[in-house]
């Protein structure tokens, strides 16, 4: 089975690009929003590329492979 190259997926490209935005929009929050709401936020959008990436290097069944084309 070969590798898939989990850079190249779009939906991870879509998670890079919002886990931008998030860190965009949460620094500019106050100091209580920030530390509290702001950082389970950024930490969740931040986790779902981390997700795509851990996932792409696992044994999965060829049935459940999603192109990057």
């Amino acid at each position: 089975m070969e590798k898939t190259n989990f850079e190249n997926l779009q939906i991870y490209k879509l998670s890079e690009k919002l886990s931008d935005q998030l860190w965009k929009i949460v620094v500019r929050w106050d100091m209580l929003a920030k530390d509290t709401v702001g950082k389970q936020l950024v930490r969740a959008g931040d986790s779902i590329g981390a997700n795509i990436a851990e996932g792409s290097g696992r044994g999965t069944d060829p049935r459940f492979v999603v192109s990057s084309e």
